[in-house]
């Protein structure tokens, strides 16, 4: 369940305070390692780019974890940005 009152971290937030930060991994490295660019890799980590499918399955190798951890934290972070302030009225069933 999304929280109503706070929104859900960013990917990037994650990807550096979980995984870079403690495994003393660079942005070079991590870029290097997934063969992409050290701006994507950047903007990722400031929250201005998203997880797409492909960089979820490369970080998901390079972390040992699955894509769908990646992006399932995407899901929930545009989710909880974009939640509507007012209601729209069920059909009735």
């Amino acid at each position: 369940m999304i929280p109503k009152h706070r929104n859900h971290p960013h990917p990037g937030e994650i990807l550096l305070e979980e995984f870079l930060v403690p495994m003393e991994i660079t942005q070079t490295a991590l870029a290097e390692r997934l063969g992409v660019s050290m701006q994507l890799v950047n903007t990722l980590v400031n929250g201005k780019r998203g997880i797409t499918a492909e960089t979820a399955w490369k970080l998901s190798q390079a972390f040992k974890t699955t894509p769908e951890f990646w992006m399932n934290m995407q899901v929930l972070h545009d989710l909880s940005i974009k939640r509507p302030t007012g209601t729209i009225k069920a059909f009735a069933r």
